[in-house]
């Protein structure tokens, strides 16, 4: 999860929060070249007192400014649009969660099994255990397996919510009406956390997202109990 003035991203948990990271990094390296030939080029402009008048006036130099431009889009286009198919392609999930959206909590529902289903509400301050987390508990975690495709719709029953896991590189809306689709993948076991990124109305900040992800035994096991 998050921590107090963190200025990168979380950890990453999944194979599609990883090649965000790098294309992060690809893209951030990119302009900072830029800002830095750009900041060279303006701070020479205004110390010096000599202007080379055939370079100013130069085909050369007009063709070179524009094709150098098109070839850097095209080094920033070609792994965004890669990492966009990523994010949308599924193929033979193993399972499927429905997500449901209400003001102001979440409803899970493992469509692959008879009647597994349950509501999410934030645990209030006054109720949270010792070491418990403000704001991000609560009383019902959905659990899922790890190393597992798994396939996540996300629709809601009132307004616009915005399912978003960070650390697993997913943001989805929750649009009335409408169902959409995301890919959920974790390389790891662990707790993550989340909350609804869309301002859906007074009680938007208490819609925490709390995924328990544990090996596939574990999530047997526990799936029998219930």
């Amino acid at each position: 999860m998050a921590y107090p003035f963190e200025l990168g991203f979380q950890d990453a948990s999944s194979p599609i929060m990883e090649e965000l990271m790098h294309f992060h990094d690809h893209t951030l390296m990119i302009v900072f070249l830029i800002s830095s030939l750009v900041l060279y080029i303006i701070t020479a402009m205004l110390t010096t007192k000599l202007t080379h008048t055939s370079t100013m006036d130069a085909q050369e130099v007009e063709t070179i400014w524009t094709i150098l431009p098109a070839a850097i889009l095209i080094l920033i286009a070609l792994p965004s649009l890669r990492i966009l198919y990523m994010m949308d392609e599924i193929q033979n999930p193993a399972m499927t969660i429905k997500t449901m959206g209400h003001q102001w909590y979440w409803s899970y529902e493992y469509t692959d099994y008879a009647d597994l289903s349950f509501d999410s509400y934030m645990i209030p301050t006054n109720e949270l255990t010792p070491g418990g987390l403000r704001l991000l508990e609560v009383d019902n975690r959905l659990v899922l397996p790890m190393e597992t495709p798994i396939r996540m719709l996300i629709s809601s029953e009132d307004v616009l919510h915005s399912w978003a896991m960070p650390a697993l590189g997913l943001k989805t809306d929750a649009i009335p009406g409408r169902l959409n689709q995301a890919t959920l993948s974790s390389s790891r076991p662990g707790l993550f956390f989340g909350q609804c990124s869309e301002i859906c109305g007074s009680n938007h900040s208490f819609m925490p997202i709390v995924l328990e992800i544990v090996p596939l035994k574990h999530f047997d096991n526990w799936s029998s109990t219930l």
